[in-house]
């Protein structure tokens, strides 16, 4: 195998969703990890703005920084920098992401678009949440008797 077949194939089979949308959000790479993760076929995203992995209460906000990453050419988040957010799934249900991102550099100073890398991990964050629930009623508990 050559290293073109290898890059090709980790793209397109990895387990974590690959997304890449250009300067307009507009996605243009959607790998098998992503229509696992997210339900949309490729055939489906492609094309397709990012609000249909947005949720709604959330989309002014993140259109206001993707517009601000496009134009100035920095981000907070490209130095390997996790972010963990609400998503949407196909089927409207939420799910929690996480991600990094690689901004794609254009001709010029501006950017081309954004590259992200994306795990669903809504399991690892509804335990975390119990977890949590359990030290506070714990806490409380301690403090009552």
């Amino acid at each position: 195998m050559n290293l073109a077949d290898l890059g090709q194939l980790l793209v397109e089979e990895m387990p974590d969703a690959l997304v890449v949308a250009d300067a307009e959000g507009i996605i243009r790479v959607w790998n098998a990890g992503a229509e696992r993760i997210f339900g949309f076929s490729r055939t489906e995203a492609v094309g397709q703005s990012l609000d249909i992995i947005t949720p709604e209460n959330l989309r002014d906000r993140h259109w206001a920084g993707y517009r601000r990453t496009m134009m100035t050419g920095e981000t907070r988040y490209a130095a390997g920098d996790l972010l963990s957010v609400p998503a949407i799934r196909r089927d409207g249900s939420r799910i929690s992401v996480q991600f990094s991102i690689l901004p794609l550099r254009g001709e010029g100073d501006g950017l081309a678009g954004i590259a992200a890398i994306m795990r669903d991990v809504t399991a690892d964050f509804e335990e975390r949440k119990r977890l949590r629930r359990e030290l506070a009623d714990a806490r409380a508990m301690a403090g009552a008797g």
